[in-house]
């Protein structure tokens, strides 16, 4: 059952952290705007669509995106202030011990995580599709695929390959088809000049083709200029952004992660960077509550200047871990679950030592 100091810290932990994020989104939008607003007007975005489409849609992600920052910032700030105030000696005098104080700090930090998990997994990627798609007709540049050396597997036994896709013209260069049977040996293999997507009939259109038939040491050698084909390919696959990933709930992003892992699809490290971040950053929620905790309860001589500043410096620090290791993950093969969970096993390490260190 919550007693007084509880209801008490949960109010000054929730009142402060949502006062600064709605202070900090209202800034971040001015500032957004007034970078956008020429484009927006050079590609007659409607009012109504800036507003609804757009920043209605932009505010969820930016409240998930800076809220582990400004929670960090919440505690350290209302918890200088009742440390230089003598309300944590206080408490602490009159027999509550530190983990017991810290119990209202991690009640705040499971909704908040919980909150964020939710925002993460479902909320923001319904959200995304609609902002995504208003980034697309006002904002972004066109589209254009730089791919190259393109390999995919389509089903169980068949390969393609692309030189490179023209997005425009929804026709990839130098196409190859291999198929190999139950042994593992090649049994026909089809190379042509381009691979075309034809609309009209909803069928690749294969140009001056090559086709081998292979079975056993006989091998039949056909010839053609045009060949309509359906494969398990569709040409909007190459027409994906990176953030396309950022539009898809929990659920529909395991099946994609399970698809993209079938065909080798060579961005598969960056959709399991996506769903790993998911959970990753609602966990570090708690960390950095109790490291601000343990930070701010002491009272010291340059009070809440002093922790504010310790305070941006580990919640930087943290940021930057975490894009250092998700760097890794791009460029090195690092698994995205270690490259992730990195930083909060790190902080949360540190977050021991401190409260270990705290006030009793």
């Amino acid at each position: 059952m919550l007693k007084k100091i509880d209801i008490y810290i949960i109010k000054k932990f929730l009142s402060t952290f949502f006062f600064t994020l709605i202070l900090i989104i209202g800034i971040i939008i001015i500032f957004d705007l007034s970078e956008r607003l020429e484009e927006f007007i050079e590609k007659e975005a409607p009012l109504k669509a800036i507003i609804f489409d757009y920043y209605l849609n932009y505010i969820p992600y930016l409240a998930n995106m800076v809220s582990p920052l400004f929670i960090f910032i919440s505690v350290i700030f209302f918890t200088s202030k009742m440390a230089s105030n003598s309300e944590i000696v206080a408490i602490l005098s009159g027999g509550i011990s530190f983990k017991r104080l810290l119990r209202p700090f991690l009640i705040c930090a499971f909704l908040l995580a919980g909150l964020s998990y939710y925002l993460n997994n479902f909320m923001i990627p319904d959200a995304n599709k609609k902002r995504i798609a208003f980034e697309e007709l006002y904002y972004r540049n066109k589209l254009r695929n730089y791919s190259q050396d393109i390999h995919m597997k389509i089903n169980d036994n068949t390969f393609i390959y692309m030189s490179n896709f023209v997005v425009d013209l929804n026709l990839g260069n130098n196409f190859s088809i291999e198929r190999f049977n139950d042994k593992g040996e090649l049994e026909y293999k089809l190379l042509s000049d381009n691979v075309k997507w034809d609309s009209t009939i909803n069928k690749w259109s294969i140009t001056n083709y090559v086709e081998r038939h292979i079975n056993g040491l006989n091998e039949t050698i056909t010839k053609g200029e045009r060949k309509d084909t359906v494969l398990n390919l569709k040409p909007e696959e190459f027409k994906r952004r990176n953030n396309y990933v950022t539009t898809m709930d929990w659920f529909e992003l395991n099946d994609f992660i399970k698809e993209q892992k079938f065909k080798g699809s060579q961005q598969v490290i960056i959709y399991e960077l996506e769903k790993q971040q998911r959970g990753a950053y609602p966990f570090a929620t708690f960390v950095l509550t109790i490291i601000a905790v343990s930070i701010s309860s002491r009272k010291v001589r340059g009070g809440i200047g002093l922790h504010i500043g310790i305070g941006l410096l580990i919640s930087f620090s943290y940021i930057f871990f975490m894009q250092i290791s998700s760097t890794f993950a791009l460029n090195s093969g690092v698994p995205a679950i270690i490259a992730v969970w990195i930083p909060n096993i790190l902080f949360s390490v540190l977050a021991l030592y401190l409260l270990k260190k705290a006030p009793k």
